[in-house]
Order: structure tokens, then sequence, then C-alpha cells
């Protein structure tokens, strides 16, 4: 004779306790979303100040309460027809291209053997390039300006260039990326008889392009805005970049109407290159902790 049984009873629910952390929740997401907009807020106000000063005729003198009754655009047309400030966005333009595309390069080389090859004093080597991150730029400044001095690169594009592109942080960047993909990609292109730049060009290079992309846009703020060893190398108004540029007008008898439509100017460039590679970035965020 079978003996029936009563189903277990459903567990007890608390829908006091839960209506209290749906409300904890939603006020701390309130709060959350005050704090960034406050933050959003005073980073767009000293833009938005720039825009103003820039399309203000030169007569004022202070900044106006609210946007200016009469608008003008002399101050933007004379900055872009101006020969120096086109020379100083050529040279801003070649310095941070020209570097970005080495750094993600020798950095996507760099990290995918460290990650995936194995040789003597690998680990030591990581290391040390992790620990010329606690060495401060200004060290090192005046070694790498007598060096550069002495192999005539004052004044000269290789000069600018050449001494900014060991990255360090490129590098471990891309090794930890490169470190979390599958094993069993690479197997199968070894067993498939890739090469090792087979393996690099058409299987790392493609799965690395969020990364790339992110350090598409460091590189690039960082070259763009880099204000130091441009003022150091370059001597000459016509290798001055535009940070450099924009400085030394300061000192010379410029409406300050104009300062300020240059600097609105040069951020587009900055804008532009985080429009464009902003997907790749959310990509690379969205993915992250997916792979393995």
């Amino acid at each position: 004779m079978t003996t029936l049984t009563a189903p277990p009873a459903p567990a007890a629910t608390d829908p006091a306790g839960t209506g209290r952390r749906r409300r904890r929740r939603s006020g701390a997401n309130i709060w959350l979303t005050v704090l960034l907009i406050l933050a959003s807020v005073f980073t767009v106000v000293p833009f938005v100040a720039v825009i103003v000063l820039a399309v203000t005729p030169e007569g004022a003198q202070t900044i106006p309460q609210r946007w200016p009754e009469e608008v003008t655009w002399d101050n933007l047309s004379a900055v872009l027809s101006a020969s120096s400030f086109l020379r100083w966005t050529l040279n801003s333009f070649i310095y941070s291209i020209v570097s970005v595309v080495v750094i993600l390069l020798t950095a996507a080389m760099a990290g995918y053997a460290f990650a995936r090859k194995r040789f003597p004093g690998s680990n030591a080597l990581m290391w040390s390039f992790l620990a010329t991150l606690m060495v401060p730029a200004q060290a090192t400044l005046i070694p790498m300006f007598v060096l550069v001095s002495r192999m005539e690169g004052v004044n000269t594009f290789w000069g600018l260039i050449v001494p900014t592109l060991a990255n360090s942080q490129a590098v471990f960047l891309m090794r930890q990326f490169i470190k979390g993909l599958p094993d069993d990609l690479f197997d199968a292109a070894k067993i498939d008889g890739a090469g090792e730049w087979t393996v690099f060009w058409r299987l790392v290079l493609p799965l690395t392009k969020p990364v790339l992309a992110t350090l598409g846009i460091f590189v690039f703020l960082w070259h763009w805005n880099d204000f130091l060893w441009p003022l150091v190398i370059a001597q000459t108004d016509d290798m001055r970049t535009l940070t450099v540029g924009l400085s030394t007008l300061n000192a010379e008898t410029v409406a300050r109407a104009r300062i300020m439509a240059s600097a609105a100017i040069s951020v587009i460039p900055c804008l532009v290159i985080f429009g464009v590679l902003q997907r790749y970035l959310v990509n690379s965020i969205a993915t992250t902790g997916l792979k393995g």
C-alpha cells in the first residue's frame, strides 16, 4: 500500500523585504545619476565657455553671462586662415597618427610574444617594462634630450616621435588581452599549418580590435595633448605642435577671442577620433570576462 505524501510547502516569501531592497536600489541609482550629471556639467561648462568666447567679438573683455547677442565667426576664420595654425595642426597630426600606428603595432607584437611564447627571462623582462612606469617622465627628460640632440634630432619629426614610442602600458594591456583568448584557436591554427606571422595577422589582430581601438584613443589623446616633450625638442615655429603653438600665443599680442577659437578647433579631432572608435570601445567593455 503506497503512502501519499503532501508536496513540500513553498518557501516563505518576504515581499516587504524585497520591496525595501528595490527602493534602496532605485534610490542608489538616482543618487548615482545625479552625481554623473553634476560631473558632466563641471566637465562641459569650461568647454562651453571656450565656445562662447570664440564667437564673441574681440571688444568684449569678460565672459558673457549668457549667449552673446552678437555672434561673429571672424575669430574662427582668422584662425583657420593663419599659416602658423595650419602648420601646427599638421605637425600634431603627424606626431599623433604616426605614434598611434607604431605603438599599436609594436605593442601588439610584444603582447603576443609575452602572452603566447615561452622564452628565458620573459617574466623578468615583462616586470622590467612595468617597472619603468614608476620612473617619472621629468626624470628622463634631460638625458633623452641630450641623447636626441647628439644624434641631431632636434627640430626633426623623428626626434619628436621616436622617444615616445616605448609604451609599457600598451604592451601590458595587449599581453593581458591576448592571454585571455581561447587556447583552442591557437591550437587549431597550428594544426592547419599556420605560421607565426599568419597567426598574428589573421588571428590575433582581428580578435584584438576592441583593445586596439581603446589603446588608439588613449595614445592619440596623449600625443595630441602632449606639451612638455614637443616644447623641448621643437624649437622653431615650423616644428611646433598645436599645444605648444597655442601656448606661445599668450605671450604675443593676440586677441583672447582668437586664442579661444584656436583652442575650440583643436578639440575637434579628439571628438572625431572618439566618435569613430567609440563602438569598439563599447564592445571591449561589453565582452570583458566572456573570453575563455
